[in-house]
């Protein structure tokens, strides 16, 4: 299918659109829309927040078809405003009734001539069903423009309305010989300011922050948005088998511990667990496997909770784990220019890792690297889809 130059021109601007909605909108996906008449754009919009108007009625409200009401989808009056425009969409528009109801049936209403689509709903109840629906009322459709780029924006809303999984990030901060503190547990800092600013906008745009209880006990993480960072915070989660985290550790008494979770199991003490749901902290008792927690059944319940993103944090053995069960979706890594060495230094990554490099989980699907200071690198890269 062939699209014009000026196609390509108002998707692109669609797709600023929708990343203005990254890590406010779970667990719905983010979306832009662009309403085009004429060449001209008449209105425009973004999907804000879960429970609001979808990226297609605020750009129907934008021109003025609409009018906001508390994110409920009224059918617009047809109009010459918008009779014979182009709407284009960065994701397939809903086509059943969620917290919103659905948008082809604000679409219809408007009277557009067209509909352009970037990528389609991996939503399996409505996958093809909207743009089939839109086809049936005469609209001219068609899907496929940047649809790479659209389907990367939404990653962990594509795995988890599938697998009811969450997108799991591995995030590490490491010399150039892989070592995350030295033998005496001192971290601080590997590497510079302005990696710490870019983790945190890292941590700005997912729904979960995960840390293991050693990294609890060591650092006394908060794990909030800070430096300069803005945004919603992530819910913070604890994963601890024995219940070792300190009941005076800052994440279980400052003002954000009603958004904190601990995942423990059978092994930690009643009386640790009591403590902290009577301070406001959520836990949760999941099963065991060899006396951790057990990852897979902690994501999936996770994913229950509609978190669709984790990113997890430290340390090693935490990190180790979820490579060893093949939970992790995409890494960020950072490199800092120094050498730690020493066998008792704390490696990235621990676990129980492979028996032969053959089995090596391999982040090459587009990967890349960046130096963001002058001197700290950061490795980014998705997961293949077998192993190698």
């Amino acid at each position: 299918m062939k699209f014009t130059a000026q196609d390509q021109c108002f998707m692109q601007r669609a797709l600023v659109l929708a990343r203005h909605g990254l890590g406010k909108t779970s667990p719905n996906p983010a979306v832009g829309a662009i309403l085009v008449k004429n060449g001209h754009v008449i209105g425009k919009g973004w999907h804000k927040k879960a429970g609001g108007p979808h990226a297609e009625i605020e750009a129907l409200i934008d021109c003025g078809v609409l009018k906001p009401s508390r994110g409920k989808n009224a059918a617009p009056i047809i109009t010459r405003v918008t009779r014979d425009a182009t709407f284009y969409v960065t994701l397939e528009p809903c086509c059943t009734h969620g917290r919103t109801p659905p948008c082809t049936d604000a679409i219809i209403g408007a009277g557009v001539k067209r509909v352009v689509v970037a990528a389609t709903d991996p939503n399996p109840r409505h996958c093809g069903r909207g743009l089939k629906l839109l086809r049936r009322a005469g609209i001219h459709v068609e899907s496929g423009l940047f649809a790479q780029e659209a389907t990367r924006l939404n990653e962990p809303f594509n795995k988890w309305i599938v697998t009811g999984m969450p997108f799991v990030i591995a995030k590490a901060a490491m010399s150039l010989d892989g070592r995350i503190a030295t033998r005496t547990g001192d971290s601080k800092w590997i590497t510079s300011g302005v990696a710490r600013r870019y983790a945190h906008k890292l941590r700005a745009q997912v729904d979960a922050i995960m840390v293991g209880a050693r990294t609890v006990i060591r650092d006394n993480s908060q794990l909030t948005l800070r430096h300069g960072v803005r945004g919603r915070q992530p819910l913070r989660v604890v994963v601890d088998a024995r219940g070792r985290a300190p009941k005076s550790a800052k994440l279980f008494r400052d003002e954000h511990r009603r958004r904190t979770l601990v995942l423990t199991t059978a092994l930690s003490s009643a009386g640790w667990r009591r403590h902290l749901a009577a301070h406001g902290i959520e836990v949760l008792v999941v099963k065991q496997k060899n006396g951790r927690v057990d990852l897979r059944t902690a994501m999936r319940e996770l994913g229950r909770l509609e978190v669709t993103s984790v990113l997890i944090e430290g340390g090693g053995e935490l990190l180790g784990s979820a490579f060893d069960e093949g939970l992790v979706d995409k890494t960020v890594f950072f490199y800092a220019p120094a050498v730690i060495g020493g066998r008792k230094a704390v490696p990235a990554v621990i676990g129980h890792g492979v028996p032969a490099v053959r089995n090596a989980w391999r982040f090459t699907r587009d990967a890349h690297w960046r130096l963001i200071d002058g001197t700290t690198a950061v490795f980014e890269g998705s997961r293949e889809k077998r192993r190698m």
